[in-house]
């Protein structure tokens, strides 16, 4: 028999939270607001029923990081008076670990099968498609990263690789049989060496319950209650497993928030969670709604923006915090002056006496960022990027500058190799040899120019550099040494190598006056287009960025000013201490989606236009309009204090171009002047 409670759960919950966590046995459904206490409700619904006497061996607790289950597991311990070592706890691909040990030997892996990590398994992946390319005439694949994550959606939205290619990859539909029966060798070679990638831990977990009856009657009798994180982030495998886990009993309690439903473009699936009541009859629901992060004001803002979307359990967030000042909009003329509003919010902020890292400015893209990084750099306000690379820092944007610091410098020994790298069947060595070669080549041919020069003869074409450089004396262009070189490259870069040697030849022999803007875009449109699709699977995402990039080129005169500034940019670490504050502290940058989780006292939304927040690909349907909106609140619920959203009137475009009028994001509407205070720069 259990003993009395020791904890007073009327006195430590809410009575929404209370309710959830007492609830009967049987399937339930807890819609947990944004700040509501989530994790609080969770850790307490274990603990109550290890006090009503369920074993902690019947317990399955599910979260999305190990760091959540391990804070979940510890907050458990310290309430009740219990040994919880027997407790299940842990990610969805933990606990496809733990079972497929103790079963391995049912799916044809022994018990000491390894798991590899990205890293192994990708180099694994690599072997796999070199040797698939060296069988005559196979035709080129995509670089093993983007095969891998092709393979990991589709595996994880239960659909096949043609499927998703038709919908998510056109441009890679003619390889989808490629694709297939190089699966298929990846998966043998998986097994001839004992081993499972990441998603193994998911998808044999999957083959198990379905296969083996014993081992489902035996998991099913044994976790009597599962209790899952995050339930909104699931996707179809993950729902699919936990439906048969919880068969037996449906003691099943899906903790969430639907609203905060924001990754289905990594295969979480909305209506595991819209669905959950259908598919479990007799579902209890509870609707937790008090919050305890943000003041009313900011709430209030929040309410209103998710309040138009259709496919979505009714809340409304109530505060607990004291009223504070009303959002603001910004109405900015462009992208600079909004860049400067925020970098002026935020100095005043800090001399008010807030710490830098409780300030965070969020943003859609990592491209809305690129004149605000600029501005920050500028002003010397130290910075980091949460979701990732500075603007400058990215793959692709060193991938596009290596062809202008290539046409500028000719001897630049890291921006050749980089271009010679991206070609087909050119690696480390590879590069080494050929840049040994072309350096060879070219100042072969600037020591016969200059000679030719000095006695008098006609010389060869000089490299203008673009950009009103003047031509330097006696330099040949890169363009042509690259031309003749192109029997030198390995048999499948030959291709590429005449690709590239003509590109830079169309950069060096345009008019001297190409702005840098147009020779950015003119290596854009030259094939890197088609290198971004081969080569990422947020491709579209990087594109934006090149296009941005070439907007940002378009004040620059000159090629040399261009990259010297881009270096900087790259570079500098600001050093302002800003009246003594700790050290190392940094203003938070972040695209929303790497922003939820988290929140900060003070918070900006920037670039809330139409087609930029929601971006235009998304707001083409419903669905993607509505996910949208919930990443929109997501962004509204990360501010406790303060709340400021702005968004610019033009965006300024190269190429002398008129710039291009911006309409404010849809998701502004429904904040009237009872809910925000606006203001305007326009100067």
């Amino acid at each position: 028999m259990p003993g009395p409670p020791q904890i007073d759960y009327a006195q430590e919950l809410n009575p929404r939270q209370l309710a959830a966590v007492t609830a009967l046995p049987g399937p339930a459904l807890v819609i947990a607001g944004a700040g509501s206490g989530k994790t609080r409700t969770l850790v307490y619904r274990v603990a109550y029923l290890l006090e009503q006497g369920i074993p902690p061996e019947h317990i399955l607790l599910l979260t999305f990081t190990n760091k959540a289950a391990r804070e979940m597991m510890r907050r458990v311990a310290d309430r009740v008076a219990q040994e919880t070592g027997a407790l299940w706890g842990g990610t969805f691909h933990a606990i496809g670990n733990r079972i497929l040990r103790r079963h391995a030997a049912l799916l044809g892996y022994a018990e000491g099968f390894t798991v590899l990590d990205r890293d192994d398994a990708l180099e694994l992946l690599r072997a796999c498609r070199a040797d698939w390319l060296a069988q005559p005439g196979a035709a080129e694949l995509p670089k093993a990263e983007v095969i891998a994550e092709i393979w990991s959606l589709a595996q994880n939205t239960r659909q096949s690789v043609a499927a998703l290619l038709e919908v998510g990859y056109p441009h890679l539909k003619a390889s989808a049989s490629a694709l297939l029966e190089l699966q298929q060798r990846y998966t043998a070679r998986k097994r001839a060496q004992a081993v499972m990638d990441f998603d193994d831990l998911l998808v044999q977990w999957r083959v198990l319950l379905e296969d083996q009856p014993a081992v489902r009657d035996l998991y099913q009798r044994r976790f009597q209650f599962i209790l899952v994180d995050e339930y909104q982030d699931t996707n179809r495998l993950q729902n699919d497993i936990l439906e048969l886990m919880a068969a037996r009993h449906h003691g099943i309690m899906a903790v969430g928030d639907d609203a905060q439903s924001i990754y289905s473009w990594r295969g979480a699936d909305l209506q595991n969670i819209l669905q959950f009541p259908a598919r479990h009859p007799g579902t209890q629901v509870f609707t937790i709604e008090t919050n305890y992060r943000s003041t009313p004001e900011i709430l209030a803002v929040a309410n209103a923006v998710i309040a138009p979307n259709l496919q979505q359990y009714p809340k409304v967030l109530t505060p607990v915090q004291a009223g504070g000042a009303k959002p603001r909009v910004a109405v900015c003329g462009d992208g600079r002056l909004q860049a400067a509003y925020v970098a002026h919010h935020v100095v005043r902020l800090v001399e008010e006496g807030l710490a830098l890292e409780e300030i965070a400015v969020l943003y859609r893209s990592h491209f809305h960022a690129l004149e605000l990084q600029m501005e920050l750099t500028r002003r010397q306000i130290p910075f980091h990027i949460t979701s990732g690379l500075r603007f400058f820092e990215q793959a692709h944007i060193k991938d596009l500058t290596a062809y202008l610091r290539l046409v500028h410098n000719p001897l630049d020994e890291l921006a050749f190799k980089r271009l010679a790298r991206m070609l087909p069947g050119v690696g480390a060595k590879a590069a080494e040899r050929l840049w040994g070669g072309f350096q060879a080549a070219w100042l072969e041919a600037r020591r016969t120019s200059v000679a030719a020069m000095a006695a008098g003869a006609p010389a060869a074409p000089a490299s203008s550099g673009g950009s009103g450089a003047p031509p330097e004396a006696g330099r040949p262009p890169v363009g042509s040494v690259l031309q003749g070189l192109v029997s030198t490259a390995p048999a499948r870069a030959r291709a590429g190598w005449g690709q590239l040697a003509s590109t830079l030849e169309q950069l060096e022999t345009s008019d001297p006056r190409l702005s840098v803007a147009a020779m950015l875009a003119l290596v854009l449109e030259a094939g890197y287009e088609e290198y971004l699709e081969a080569n990422y699977t947020n491709y579209r995402h990087r594109r934006e960025d090149l296009e941005q990039l070439v907007v940002a080129a378009g004040p620059f005169s000159s090629l040399a000013e261009f990259l010297t500034q881009l270096a900087l940019l790259s570079n500098v670490e600001a050093e302002h201490d800003y009246g003594g504050r700790e050290e190392g502290g940094r203003l938070h940058l972040s695209t929303v989606h790497q922003a939820k989780g988290l929140e900060f006292a003070v918070v900006f939304v920037i670039m809330l236009c139409d087609s930029m927040f929601p971006s235009h690909r998304a707001a083409q349907t419903r669905e993607g309009e509505e996910e949208e909106r919930r990443l929109f609140y997501v962004a509204v619920t990360r501010a406790k204090n303060e709340l400021y959203l702005s968004y610019p009137l033009v965006r300024v475009v190269a190429g002398g171009e008129a710039p291009w009028d911006l309409r404010p994001s849809r998701f502004l509407a429904p904040l009237g002047p009872e809910l925000v205070e606006r203001e305007e720069l326009v100067y």
